[in-house]
């Protein structure tokens, strides 16, 4: 199955301002990024939206809660709200899936999306988080929404042996069990070549209780969770000019909580854990491994006017889930993935005049994909999954009198996806009966298309910036959920077909004074063919192949009137239309799973003093009320739900009590608000009904030296 598409584009480009709340001034900063186009580029030189969550603002986030996808619900705009839960289904970027990443290493398995790779890294490791926003090719499969790249830390240090020790306990105001954390990170110079950093960090974390002190519900919970996360980083300079580096790192999350489930009345009576449980897991929840390898080499000057990055890496990824009884006999489930892949950037300079240069970057991308979804007795739920994608690219990038960057490039997606023959499983239907299991043959999918990007920043003066893009991602997405579901002998009777999103994006940006910094972007996003859970008759989830378009505006304001305070917010909304008929006609919404409420983020951070910082911030989710439930039950289907707004508020405190100590106060849901995380609602179902998380502190004793 072949599929060709030619465009004048942009080899993935994206960013335009970075939000630095996380300083006392907030204010439009040099600062680099490099997940746009795989090297250092200044922010003002991207033509399109990025967010960065910097190192200061992950560890400030940190003292509130360790959960990444609560930091990224605080920090991203147009990310939709965390489900509280160890799964981040429903967290899409702009309506679509996100493509996450660690160091340029891909964690997402787009081939069976698990929804757990948000949660892959522990964030006392990161230096900072990039997040570029709207289609993008350039790191592969699965960014159909963008990418969440986690930067880890580097040595910044000239001494031998520099570190940060950190430890802390979690624990709410309802009796249980507390939690506990502790990292050490240490990094150093041994010779003025070789340089290293290592780190360590384990969590203990209590049971989780909703604002009346019950306990949330077992499933996908993060409750009594051990947490676990490693890194080693080896750097060697050979010369002024090259430097090799290797990587390892690993991270584990299993839990032990052993409550039984008690299922509520959706729009009711929320779902909770209480007594034991059935003991029906023979294996814990989780994330027991996830390990990535990664060899990297540069060289700044391979020969004149010619840079060459060549990285190498290896993931090892494996997630189990919970004990279902979905299918005939029940079982838990494995997703497992492993992921090896090689990129060759090669970046030449064209010309370099006074005010105006140009360079073009181009290599190869490598990857090779195995996925497969199995039950812990060795049933197949999808079947052996290989794919292999060889992509050539070229980028052309040109500066112009220091205000205009012109970005237009393509790359060539050649992928050959090897599907093994399994049996599909029996499934029981809502009214207990059973769906035959089938046997299914295997074969070769093949896909190819020309995608890319173009565009264009215009940076007239500090107050006005103006940028435009055009982009594209191309995605085998949620193949393995497609075939697990097989009423064919065969996957060629199969719609396997590719999902190919066109992103249009515009926006200005600027800073107005000294003290406000603003940006607002606006895009549309189309696709001829795209993917969506739908509820089928029997209320088994499908999937939907339609033409859609999702289309939004976000912005942010950033205000600093003194030294010693700074605050702002964001705003995000978000519409998606399809045309389930393929008939033009767009009357039928893209549902709630992917369409997240309009959301407002605000944030207030002062330094009364010079050792104390204080902070606030707030979270507003919008009503969402875009469907209709059924006519005769009175039901919504998975998906529709209606979804009430909620605000909550989280506190953030450090004590600086002199160069080498800090200590931290952090208390999520200051005000022990009552409220149910969206997916309790759009999902229409009695057992995912569940209340949030209720007050919840956190102190913190940090050590540098």
């Amino acid at each position: 199955m072949k599929k060709a598409l030619l465009s004048i584009a942009c080899l993935g480009s994206g960013t335009a301002f970075a939000q630095v709340k996380d300083t006392l001034q907030t204010r439009n900063v040099e600062e680099v990024v490099l997940t746009a186009s795989r090297k250092k580029e200044n922010i003002k030189e991207i033509p399109s939206s990025v967010t960065i969550v910097g190192e200061k603002q992950v560890q400030s986030q940190l003292t509130v809660n360790s959960d990444i996808t609560s930091i990224l619900q605080y920090t991203v705009p147009s990310l939709g709200t965390s489900s509280g839960q160890t799964s981040n289904a429903g967290q899409t970027l702009r309506g679509r899936q996100v493509l996450v990443l660690i160091d340029g290493v891909p964690q997402s398995t787009p081939l069976r999306n698990g929804a757990r790779d948000l949660r892959s890294i522990d964030p006392s490791v990161i230096e900072r988080i990039e997040v570029i926003k709207g289609a993008s090719s350039i790191y592969g499969n699965g960014a159909d929404g963008g990418i969440i790249n986690y930067i880890t830390r580097r040595n910044k240090s000239d001494q031998k042996i520099s570190g940060v020790s950190q430890i802390g306990i979690t624990g709410q105001p309802y009796g249980g069990t507390l939690g506990f954390r502790a990292s050490q990170l240490l990094s150093g110079k041994i010779t003025d070549k070789f340089d290293y950093v290592a780190s360590l960090a384990y969590e203990k974390t209590g049971y989780m209780k909703d604002a009346d002190g019950v306990n949330l519900s077992p499933t996908y919970s993060t409750s009594k969770m051990d947490n676990y996360n490693g890194m080693l980083k080896l750097g060697y300079n050979l010369n002024q000019n090259q430097r090799i580096e290797a990587s390892y790192i690993g991270y584990a999350s299993k839990s032990d909580l052993d409550l039984g489930l008690k299922t509520g009345k959706y729009g009711i009576t929320p779902t909770i854990g209480e007594g034991r449980g059935r003991n029906l897991e023979t294996t814990p929840q989780g994330t027991p491994r996830n390990h990535n390898y990664k060899l990297n080499y540069d060289n700044k000057n391979l020969f004149h006017g010619t840079a060459l990055n060549v990285n190498l890496y290896y993931q090892d990824f494996r997630t189990v889930y919970g004990y279902s009884d979905t299918f005939l006999n029940g079982g838990q489930s494995n997703v497992i993935s492993k992921k090896k892949g090689a990129r060759i950037n090669l970046d030449t300079q064209l010309w370099n005049a006074q005010n105006s240069q140009a360079e073009i970057i181009y290599g190869a991308d490598i990857l090779n994909d195995q996925t497969v979804q199995k039950l812990e007795d060795g049933r197949y739920w999808t079947p052996d999954m290989n794919m292999t994608n060889i992509a050539p690219f070229a980028l052309i990038k040109i500066d112009l009198l220091k205000k205009i960057t012109i970005k237009g490039g393509v790359r060539y997606e050649n992928i050959k996806v090897k599907v093994g023959d399994f049996d599909t499983l029996s499934t029981i239907k809502s009214d207990g009966t059973f769906t035959k299991s089938i046997f299914v043959t295997g074969g070769n999918l093949k896909y190819n298309a020309f995608v890319g990007n173009i565009g264009v920043r215009y940076n007239i003066e500090n107050y006005l910036n103006l940028f435009g893009s055009f982009s594209q991602a191309y995605s085998i997405n949620e193949l393995g959920r497609i075939l697990r579901t097989s009423t064919q002998g065969t996957i060629g009777n199969l719609e396997t077909k590719p999902i190919i999103v066109n992103n249009y994006e515009f926006g200005a940006t600027g800073q107005i004074s000294k003290w406000i910094n603003y940006e607002i972007t606006s895009y549309v996003s189309t696709s001829k063919l795209g993917a969506s859970f739908v509820q089928s008759p029997d209320r088994a989830l499908m999937i939907q192949r339609s033409p859609e378009v999702v289309y939004g505006v976000e912005g942010f304001l950033h205000f600093t009137p003194a030294k010693w305070i700074n605050f702002g917010g964001s705003y995000s909304w978000m519409e998606g239309i399809t045309s389930i008929k393929n008939d033009g006609d767009y009357s039928a919404k893209i549902n709630n799973s992917r369409i997240s409420a309009p959301k407002v983020l605000a944030y207030v951070q002062a330094r009364p003093t010079k050792a104390l910082s204080i902070g606030l911030d707030m979270l507003h989710a919008f009503e969402q009320n875009r469907f209709e439930p059924n006519a005769k039950t009175g039901l919504y289907v998975y998906g529709e739900g209606k979804v009430p707004e909620y605000t909550v508020f989280n506190f953030r405190s450090s004590y600086e009590v002199n160069q080498s100590w800090k200590v931290s106060l952090g208390i999520e849901n200051l005000f022990n608000k009552m409220y149910q995380p969206s997916i309790a609602w759009w999902s229409a179902r009695d057992s995912e009904f569940v209340n949030s998380l209720g007050m919840r502190g956190t102190f913190m004793i940090e050590y540098k030296f």
